[in-house]
Order: C-alpha cells, then sequence, then structure tokens
C-alpha cells in the first residue's frame, strides 16, 4: 500500500478568548486539529506529513503564513493529501478554490479532502457542491465585510473613535475603547510643536530641534508605551526620527482642537485591501468629541501661517519675520529674501535666476524694512490706543479689590500686634504678682500658661496676615504691570502676524530716492 503525505491546515479567524496566553493554541484549533489526526488515524494509508496553522487571520484570501507554506510544499510535491475540517477554513475565497482544488492541486496531483462538507477532490461527482460552497462563502464574506461597514460608518456620525490606536497626543481610554483621552506627556509636546511653528520655526526646524533634545518621535513613543503598532520601516524602530512630513501633520490635524474626521481612506473592496483615499466630501467629521490639546484661535493661527509661509531656511529651519507676507507693488509677485556678507536684502521675485521682467529692479535691505515696520506698528498703537480709557480701567477694575483688601488686612494686623503687646503686658504683670506672692506658684503657672499659648497662636495668625498682604502686593503690582499702555521694542512673529496681512515694496522713485512701502494691516478700525 503506497504511504501518501498529508498536510493538515487548521485556522481560526475571529480573536480567540478562550486563549489564557497570547501562545497558547485556541480551543478551536485544538478541536480542529483532534478530528483531523483522527482521520488520518482511519487511513493506513495516511502519513501526517506537517500541520500548517493560521490563528486569528481571515480566510478572504488575504496573505495567510502557513498557508502559503502549505501551497509550496504542495507545488514541490511533497504533499498528497490536504486535510481540513471544512473548505471555508481552506479559503472563502472563489477565486482561490477554483485556483487551487479545481487548477493546480489537480496539476500538482494533490488530493484536498474536507470533513464537514464532504468535499473531496477524488470525487468528480461534488465539484459542483464545491462551487456552490465556495459562492456561499463568498457572499458571507461580502455580507460581513458590507456589515461591518455600516457598523463603523454609524459609529463614525456618532463620533466614536474606531481606530485600535490614537494618534500621538492622545490615548484610547482604558474604560470606553471609542473615546480618546489627552496623554498627559505627549500632549506636552504637541503643545510645543505649536508654539514653536508659531515662535517662527518651520517644520524642518521643529524635526531637528525635538530630535536634538532627545524627544522620542511618534512611532517610538508608542513603541516605549507598549502600543503593537506596526511600522514598516527598513530602520530599527529607535532610530525612526522626528520628520518635517509628521510635523506638518500634527500642524494640520483638527484632532487636537477636539473635532474628530474619520473614514479618509478605504479598501477596494473585502478581497482587494489596497488603500484608496475618499473624497474630501465623505470624510465623517463630528465636533467636539473629545477634550483638546490646543485651542481654536492658535489652531487657526498656525493654518493662515502654514498657507503664507515660505521654506524655511535650511540652516536654522527658522523662516524670516515676513515670510509670505512682503510682495512687490509693481508686479506683486512675491520678494524673496537673499543673503550677503554684509547684510541680508528682499527683491522681486520676477527679478531672479535670470528673469528680468519687473520695473522694480532696487533690493531693499531687510533690517531697513524691519526698523519701518517696527515704526509703523509703533504709530498704530499710539493713534489707535485709547489711553484715557486704559486709565479709566486700571482705576475702576480689578485694581480697587487689590487695595480694599490689603487696607482689610492692615487693620486685622494691627489688631493682632496690639494683642500681642496686651498679652506681653499681662505677662508682665503676673510675673509681678508672682514675685509679691499676690499669686500662688500654681496660679502663676496657670495663668502664664494661658498667655503662652494666646502668644504662640496671635504671632502664628499675624504671620499668616503678613504673607496674605505680600501675596496681594505682588498681584497688584503684576495687575499693574498688565495693565500699563503696550509698547513695542522689537518684532517676533506673533506681533508681524498679528497686526500684518501683507506689505507691498514699490519700485525706487529716481528723483526723490524714495520708495513706497504699503501696509495691509489685520485691523480696519482700532487696536
Amino acid at each position: 500500500m503506497k504511504q501518501l503525505n498529508v498536510g493538515i491546515y487548521l485556522r481560526l479567524s475571529n480573536e480567540d478568548h478562550d486563549k489564557l496566553q497570547t501562545w497558547e493554541d485556541s480551543e478551536s484549533i485544538k478541536n480542529q486539529r483532534h478530528l483531523l489526526l483522527e482521520e488520518i488515524s482511519r487511513h493506513p494509508e495516511f502519513v501526517l506529513y506537517d500541520e500548517y496553522c493560521d490563528e486569528d487571520l481571515s480566510g478572504a484570501g488575504t496573505y495567510r503564513p502557513q498557508f502559503e507554506r502549505l501551497i509550496k510544499d504542495c507545488s514541490q510535491g511533497k504533499i498528497d493529501v490536504v486535510l481540513c475540517k471544512s473548505q471555508s477554513r481552506f479559503s472563502r475565497d472563489m477565486e482561490i478554490i477554483e485556483k487551487y482544488l479545481h487548477n493546480k492541486f489537480i496539476e500538482w496531483n494533490v488530493r484536498f479532502i474536507s470533513l464537514a462538507d464532504h468535499a473531496d477532490t477524488e470525487n468528480r461527482g461534488n465539484k459542483k457542491a464545491r462551487q456552490i460552497n465556495g459562492l456561499v462563502n463568498e457572499w458571507y464574506l461580502e455580507d460581513v465585510s458590507n456589515n461591518i461597514r455600516s457598523a463603523f460608518q454609524a459609529k463614525m456620525k456618532q463620533g466614536e473613535f474606531i481606530s485600535p490606536f490614537a494618534s500621538y497626543g492622545y490615548l484610547v481610554s482604558s474604560t470606553n475603547n471609542n473615546q480618546l483621552v489627552v496623554d498627559p506627556i505627549a500632549s506636552k509636546m504637541v503643545q510645543k510643536i505649536f508654539h514653536l511653528y508659531l515662535s517662527g520655526l518651520g517644520y524642518t526646524g521643529i524635526a531637528n530641534y525635538l530630535n536634538e533634545h532627545h524627544v522620542p518621535s511618534p512611532s517610538l513613543y508608542k513603541y516605549q508605551q507598549g502600543s503593537k503598532l506596526n511600522i514598516q520601516s527598513n530602520r530599527p524602530r529607535t532610530a525612526i526620527k522626528w520628520s518635517s512630513n509628521a510635523i506638518k501633520t500634527i500642524l494640520s490635524n483638527e484632532l487636537y482642537i477636539g473635532n474628530l474626521i474619520q473614514g479618509k481612506r478605504t479598501t477596494l473592496s473585502y478581497k482587494n485591501h489596497k488603500i484608496k483615499r475618499k473624497d474630501k466630501k465623505e470624510w465623517i467629521k463630528v465636533l467636539h468629541t473629545h477634550e483638546a490639546i490646543i485651542d481654536e484661535i492658535t489652531f487657526k493661527k498656525v493654518q493662515a501661517l502654514q498657507k503664507e509661509r515660505t521654506r524655511s531656511i535650511k540652516k536654522t529651519g527658522k523662516v524670516h519675520l515676513f515670510s509670505g507676507k512682503v510682495f512687490c507693488l509693481e508686479c506683486h509677485h512675491s520678494m524673496r529674501k537673499k543673503d550677503s556678507s554684509l547684510h541680508s536684502y528682499l527683491v522681486c521675485s520676477s527679478n531672479q535666476n535670470g528673469y528680468d521682467i519687473c520695473i522694480n529692479k532696487s533690493s531693499i535691505r531687510y533690517d531697513q524694512l524691519e526698523k519701518i515696520i517696527l515704526e509703523e506698528i509703533q504709530k498704530k498703537i499710539k493713534d489707535y490706543f485709547d489711553i484715557e480709557a486704559w486709565n479709566t480701567l486700571v482705576q475702576q477694575r480689578k485694581l480697587p479689590f487689590f487695595q480694599k483688601k490689603i487696607v482689610l488686612l492692615e487693620k486685622q494686623k494691627e489688631k493682632l500686634q496690639q494683642t500681642l503687646e496686651k498679652n506681653q503686658i499681662y505677662l508682665k504683670n503676673l510675673y509681678e504678682d508672682r514675685m509679691q506672692e499676690t499669686i500662688t506658684l500654681e496660679q502663676f503657672r496657670s495663668l502664664s500658661s494661658i498667655y503662652d499659648s494666646v502668644e504662640v497662636r496671635t504671632k502664628e495668625e499675624l504671620k499668616s496676615i503678613l504673607q496674605t498682604i505680600t501675596d496681594y502686593q505682588k498681584k497688584e503690582n503684576k495687575f499693574k504691570k498688565d495693565l500699563s499702555v503696550p509698547s513695542i521694542k522689537t518684532l517676533d512673529h506673533v506681533i508681524v502676524d498679528t497686526f500684518i496681512s501683507k506689505i507691498y515694496i514699490g519700485k525706487i522713485d529716481s528723483i526723490h530716492q524714495t520708495r513706497a512701502v504699503q501696509i495691509e494691516w489685520n485691523f480696519n478700525s482700532c487696536l
């Protein structure tokens, strides 16, 4: 009797809750193995060649490591019989069934047997049954896929988070898998990234800053926190650094203001898992689903700046103060910053790189423009700032509150100081009475103990009052400082972005040797 090498294939598609440890076999796998080995024992000609087990993997034609190994061994003539519990365990994909059961296995002289549905390729009479079985299994997969998609769509529309992994700055709640909570550590870095961008650093500059300060990249941070997020990279996880793309993604993500946007991508079908980006109109956006890390005003400022800014300076990673805001008054093209050994200057981009199109030929020194803009901002403050109203605010608002509090505390202090003085007199008189034996020793000790406790308590109260007075004086001084008339001495990105929308530089007047500098402000009336 010729012996036939048998390969048994076992598969479980759903997450198995019977396993005590991830490396243990599930009860279903154990049952499948027992059933198949028992079948081999009934046939003297069957010899177990190997076992192929894919656990927690779908049978929809997706990549299955052990399935691929089984097919390879079949193609190399190592296996004569493939044995499964059911045809659906082998595959639910009709194309896979046709390819192997009715083509390749015949070519390789491999027999396929499934026990539960009596599929046997040696029996030509049940080929149609196998094909119908394959169609039913495929219809089942399609129905399951559609049901899952519908369920996910409903969850997304209700503002429920459906991804297994949260974006950098957030965690998936331990009590609700569909809710995001703020990561107290990573959220601070998100805030830092927004702050650095507003201060003038570009994407590359921020990435360099974080890498220089040894801040773990998002994927490394998740790995350090125990996440099993699979990152496709040809570098070790510890070697993955912050990149300009990662910074840009964070700065553009509405997730950080509490909005959840999902359904941006989908797969082509339940059989074809190629990712396809969906049209923006199809995205599902729900507002205020979780706690924000960035306030909306800051987020909107950053979005506006991203539209304006040009590429950052390579050496420093910073963009200059007027980046994306300076234009030629003559042709309305942007003016680009250039550097020489003496100073930096701005020139119309229409006259760069061999082009000589615009009549605005002369450059303007960067430091001169900075001086002009600072003076114009100071004029705006002086022209539009209502000093009388400001002084009234200082006099009538919170300042009297501090002054009243300090006056009341001063009165309490005086009373406590008087109490201490009186107590000292009582103690002195008590001592004299004892010396003259007007009172007994027991009386002296009892009364002096009372006066001592009064003194201790009064001193503690006085100390507390003095500290409170000091605190209110500090608050008063801070309030006065905060309400002082604003004065800008130097420019920074925040000031420029707050005041100015665009700057237009005109050509030099050949007669008067002057040029127009027009400013388009971010406001029309007053500050």
